[in-house]
This record gives C-alpha cells, structure tokens and sequence, in this order.
C-alpha cells in the first residue's frame, strides 16, 4: 500500500465513523423548545461539529491503524477473498 492509498483508505474510514458519530448525543430544536424561525424542529439545537471532529479522528485512526497493519502484513489479500475465482491466472500452454 503506498502513501496515497493510505491516505484514501483514512479518508474513507474517516467519513464512515462521522457518519457513525454524527447522530449521537444529538439534541433537536424542537426537543430543546426552541426553533430558530425556516428551520426543521429535527435541526440539531447545538451541533458540536468541533467536538465530533476529533471524536471522528481519533477513532477513525485507531480502526486504519488496525486495517492498514492487516493489509500491509499481509494476512487477508484480495485473493482470500475472491469467492468467485475471477481473479485466476490463465494457463499459459507452451
């Protein structure tokens, strides 16, 4: 795995977890009791992107540690997973 697949695969891991991190502990306008006027009463009351942006980081570093170590050990490759055989090398005759 080179640099910029690493960096793909933190960015892909990282979006995973926020979207994992964003609902919790989420309090709306509406169970608050006050909802600013042109806003849904589910609109978040205090977001606390801040807070779940480093949430999100540090876990989604802690779960690439864990996937890029497997990947760079090399004990799951694409071919352990390949059920379907679609990845065979032909045989070449000679």
């Amino acid at each position: 795995m080179g640099p910029v697949s690493g960096i793909v695969l933190f960015a892909v891991i990282w979006f995973m977890v926020l979207f994992i991190v964003l609902p919790l502990r989420l309090v709306t306008q509406g169970e608050d009791g006050d909802v600013v006027p042109g806003t849904h009463a589910s609109a978040p009351a205090d977001p606390q992107i801040k807070r779940k942006a480093k949430i999100t980081t540090i876990w989604a570093f802690g779960i690439w540690v864990i996937v890029a170590g497997v990947i760079l050990s090399g004990a799951v490759s694409v071919r352990d997973i390949d059920w379907f055989d679609r990845m065979s090398t032909p045989e070449v005759e000679r």
